[in-house]
């Protein structure tokens, strides 16, 4: 049951990441040229993915997926409306930073020793993987406008 828990913890954080990239996504297509958006399309699309291992994972254990982000999600609302009001770079360190919360709750979750090894080799191989590449993109991305 503890693992349902820890699993169902790591996928409302990626419910939270892809309503914060939907609504990024969204912000960036009123405001500017496709090329922008289709930078991040990718890391939204790999989030969405997460959510569907994830809820599999959940469902393999005999338990029942979150739906919605809870807390976090209103959090990333929030977070997201303050992050908009000052700009792409604001918005691109607001996705690190949330990005860089999920690397640490992929690694506090593997310390979980009763993490059953299918969703550790998940985390291991796919997640976490996952979470570094979107690190450096939004990087790459910050650099860019910056310069």
């Amino acid at each position: 049951m503890h693992s349902i828990d820890t699993i169902d913890s790591l996928l409302k954080d990626e419910l939270a990441a892809t309503e914060t990239y939907l609504q990024v996504l969204k912000k960036l297509r009123e405001q500017v040229s496709l090329g922008e958006t289709e930078s991040l399309l990718p890391i939204y699309e790999e989030h969405k993915t997460a959510v569907a291992s994830l809820k599999t994972q959940i469902r393999e254990l005999g338990g029942t997926p979150a739906e919605e982000s809870g807390a976090w999600g209103a959090w990333a609302k929030l977070f997201q409306s303050g992050a908009n009001a000052f700009g792409k770079q604001a918005t691109l360190r607001m996705l690190q930073e949330g990005e860089k919360s999920g690397l640490g709750d992929y690694e506090k979750a593997l310390l979980d020793q009763e993490l059953g090894s299918e969703i550790r080799i998940l985390i291991e191989q796919t997640l976490l993987p996952a979470q570094h590449a979107h690190i450096q993109a939004l990087d790459q991305l910050m650099g860019s406008l910056a310069a």
